[in-house]
């Protein structure tokens, strides 16, 4: 199986373009408090749909490197995002992932805040003679609504959603991602690596035909595309009949039913963007599935999932939608296990960093981008301790 690979923004020639990231980067604590500082507290990070929260006081949480965001909707109906710390004594307001809630009241001391983030009942008031409520309104983070889907950020990003799925906007506009409701449940799956590692697997296409053979069927000789943009990955490609495929994959193909909002060469395509620098979106005809690697530790990542769709009670569609989970479960697994041999080689100290070929673009154009904003990993060992807080 061949894949073709393209390179939309190209990478600037440098001494390290043409190698991966140190292997100490990914096993390294001082490398991912720097990440933290520098990546994570400024890029979008997906929170939910539209569709999640629509009632005044629905509410969805995301938990991202102890850092606790609710995205809420407000009485007049505009969503917002709070950090999810009461501004009394730090304490978690909300628990959970989901819930509804007339008023944000704090479970220590009963300090109570509206939809909006004011604060507006403080027990034993006249206890805080120098307390100005309009200084200690829940903390507010950007928020970004693109398609439906909620985005926030702790610090406001270099660039918007929408700026960096400008070059796809008119590809995703006929899935009408607006419209989409979920299907399932948010589910979070732990993996024992470290979360660069899964990222570069995703958008890796070399080891499609080695490791997938489901997806090599799906996409046959030379449909599976790889392109590399700015902020985005781009990849997959249209699907074809295979005399070898599986029960699942015949019969997905076979029931898929007609989308008739998609154009007739958009009926059997799959498709897969890489948000920089964290979130995945897996765009087909039936459904729409968003992926997060959510680090936890130098060597632990949580995945965040859900499945989206349009609704669509055509018993084909229910069925299509069931096989395209059994094949993606097993492309799952064969990357769980993959991603996990890749980093326990790289605990070993005879791994420096590897060669990248030309046709890698995207994990070209992500290493170029982390060498950017921590130029430590520009160095074949790690820093002296610490240098990750600087």
């Amino acid at each position: 199986m061949a894949f073709n690979a393209r390179l939309v923004a190209p990478v600037a020639a440098s001494d390290q373009s043409d190698f991966g990231l140190p292997g100490w980067a990914y096993h390294d604590v001082d490398t991912l408090e720097a990440e933290r500082r520098r990546i994570f507290r400024k890029s979008w990070q997906l929170v939910c749909h539209l569709s999640d929260i629509p009632k005044a006081g629905d509410w969805q949480s995301l938990l991202i490197l102890g850092e606790s965001i609710v995205a809420v909707r407000g009485a007049d109906g505009n969503v917002r995002a709070f950090a999810n710390v009461c501004r009394h004594r730090g304490a978690r307001i909300l628990d959970g992932h989901q819930g509804c809630v007339r008023k944000l009241v704090c479970p220590y001391h009963a300090w109570v805040y509206e939809l909006d983030g004011r604060v507006s009942g403080v027990p034993m008031r006249a206890d805080y003679p120098a307390f100005d409520p309009r200084e200690h309104s829940l903390v507010e983070y950007p928020i970004e609504v693109w398609r439906g889907f909620v985005f926030a950020a702790i610090e406001t990003p270099p660039v918007s959603v929408a700026g960096m799925m400008a070059p796809h906007e008119e590809e995703i506009a006929p899935y009408r991602l607006e419209d989409m409701r979920a299907i399932g449940r948010v589910t979070t799956r732990p993996r024992p690596a470290n979360w660069k590692n899964i990222s570069d697997n995703y958008s890796d296409g070399l080891h499609i035909p080695v490791a997938h053979p489901g997806l090599k069927r799906l996409f046959g000789p030379g449909n599976y595309g790889v392109e590399a943009g700015e902020w985005v990955d781009r990849l997959g490609g249209p699907m074809v009949q295979d005399a070898q495929e599986s029960r699942s994959e015949r019969a997905y193909r076979q029931l898929l039913p007609h989308v008739d909002h998609l154009s007739a060469e958009r009926q059997r395509v799959w498709f897969y963007y890489k948000l920089w620098p964290n979130t995945a979106l897996d765009i087909y005809p039936d459904q729409m599935d968003f992926m997060q690697f959510l680090p936890i530790s130098p060597t632990e990542t949580m995945i965040r999932e859900i499945a989206y769709a349009i609704p669509d009670d055509r018993r084909e569609m229910k069925a299509a939608r069931y096989l395209n989970w059994r094949i993606n479960r097993q492309v799952s697994l064969e990357d769980s296990a993959l991603v996990q041999r890749v980093q326990d080689g790289m605990k070993s100290e005879s791994f420096t960093q590897g060669p990248l070929g030309k046709s890698e673009v995207c994990l070209r154009q992500f290493a170029k981008r982390m060498r950017e904003i921590v130029p430590e990993m520009l160095g074949n060992s790690a820093p002296a301790p610490g240098w990750g807080k600087l």
